[in-house]
């Protein structure tokens, strides 16, 4: 059944720095220093903002919205039609092999839950210090090796070697590795680290969050088994994610959650007991009615992305990352956080601290007084932003800023990142911002509220 006349294709189209149309790009904030400016969305690794296009597209098919899965009605029909058809679309964005599962999620946290949840017994489990949390916590009932941070690509392939050469070669494994981490926006050698995996028996599962949204991803060129990533951060709306990949693993685990649509037949037993047979499909870890307007936001932003073009994306955003990196460096207070070197290949997304600066307090007055929004804490990867901090491992923190008033040391850094929707003009202010701040200082006075750095209104 086609479904165009229910999501009509919307062409893509620049504005003039060469930037995707984006919601919320003519949103003002106010300024506390008086007056309102247009906001500057510098945190894309957190979550980038959604294509016009995509929801575009959402509200064309919310019309005919219906039951996926369960309805004879035409609607039902229909949104049946548009959910599998996202799948599809996802699965060639991804360049899967032909007897690849895609299964629709939450998010990139809950596809590597779904997989920790389908590892067979037994399974050794290899994971760097350097993932995000969800690539870090997630390995519960598995022994896990957790690896030190390299230095360099190729020291992160001989790190994966020679902890992968020392284990039991009778039992399975798997490798957990970011394509670009979320804190320096550095691109890992995820093809090499595949090859090692593979070449000591064991499995690999590609983090993509941080790396879709920059650079086409091809399951099978990178060889990976299987790959995760977030629909929020491949600026589709709505909480939906993706995991794909390797069937078997996925067909023998139990569902990932119990109940409709997971199951193809229930009976009851003589002694009073139920009896089921679940499906081998996606399906299988797809219980419940699922979030179709998701799944086809998630396919609209794939479809987007490549009539855009790829490599029209990385030349702009390597653009905006040289005038970044240019503008910093500019600000000797300014040091940018990295495990591979300044001129390491990476995504729009950068981390730094300023000397003499409470990260937060700096974030807030970006905010505050520059109306750029960007992100300080520790980003959901502390040990490796300790690490490259320099401080002990074993420090207790939050997942977002710590509590440390303005001028005190704290342990968090300011990550700053971007991507196809961000005009050339919101990068520009930011470094300006930086330069005033640290040459200026602050214009406002600032307090810790709720463990967050804020301004100060009480006078």
């Amino acid at each position: 059944m086609s479904v165009s006349t229910a999501a009509p294709v919307q062409p893509i189209w620049r504005d003039i720095s060469g930037a995707l149309p984006v919601l919320g790009s003519d949103v003002t904030v106010p300024l506390v220093t008086g007056g309102e400016v247009t906001y500057a969305a510098l945190d894309y690794a957190a979550s980038a903002p959604a294509l016009q296009r995509v929801w575009d597209d959402v509200a064309a098919y919310a019309p005919y919205y219906g039951s996926v899965h369960r309805g004879a009605g035409y609607l039902s029909q229909l949104s049946t039609d548009l959910f599998e058809n996202a799948r599809r679309t996802v699965a060639e964005f991804l360049d899967c092999r032909a007897d690849d599962q895609l299964v629709f999620t939450r998010s990139t946290t809950d596809s590597l839950n779904l997989l920790a949840a389908a590892l067979p017994a037994d399974c050794q489990v290899f994971v760097f210090e350097t993932e995000h949390h969800a690539g870090l916590l997630p390995w519960r009932d598995a022994h896990v090796t957790y690896l030190d941070a390299p230095r360099t690509p190729r020291q992160a392939v001989e790190t994966l070697e020679r902890a992968l050469a020392a284990r039991d070669p009778r039992g399975p494994a798997l490798v957990c590795v970011t394509g670009a981490s979320n804190v320096t926006g550095e691109l890992w050698p995820v093809r090499e680290l595949a090859a090692a995996a593979h070449a000591h028996g064991a499995r690999i599962v590609l983090d993509a969050a941080q790396l879709a949204p920059h650079h086409p991803v091809s399951v099978q060129d990178l060889d990976v088994d299987w790959v995760a990533f977030s629909g929020h951060k491949l600026y589709a709306p709505f909480g939906s994610g993706v995991l794909a990949g390797r069937a078997d693993w996925l067909r023998a685990a139990d569902p990932y959650l119990a109940g409709g649509g997971a199951s193809r037949k229930v009976t009851r037993r003589e002694d009073g007991g139920v009896d089921v047979e679940w499906h081998d499909s996606a399906a299988r870890h797809e219980a419940g009615s699922p979030n179709v307007i998701g799944a086809y936001s998630i396919a609209s932003a794939c479809k987007a992305l490549t009539e855009a073009g790829f490599d029209t994306l990385v030349a702009r955003e390597q653009h905006l990352i040289e005038k970044v990196k240019a503008g910093l460096a500019e600000v000797p207070e300014v040091r940018i956080l990295s495990l591979f070197g300044d001129d390491a290949p990476r995504v729009g997304v950068l981390s730094f601290v300023v000397d003499g600066w409470n990260s937060s307090h700096f974030a807030a007055a970006l905010s505050a007084e520059y109306g750029i929004g960007v992100r300080d804490g520790l980003f959901c990867a502390h040990p490796l932003v300790r690490t490259l901090l320099g401080s002990d491992p074993q420090t207790q923190g939050e997942c977002g800023a710590p509590e440390a008033a303005p001028g005190e040391k704290s342990l968090n850094a300011i990550r700053v990142s971007f991507g196809a929707g961000t005009p050339d003009e919101h990068v520009e202010r930011f470094v300006t911002a930086v330069t005033e701040l640290v040459r200026d200082g602050a214009r406002w006075n600032y307090r810790t509220e709720d463990g967050r750095c804020v301004p100060d209104t009480s006078a």
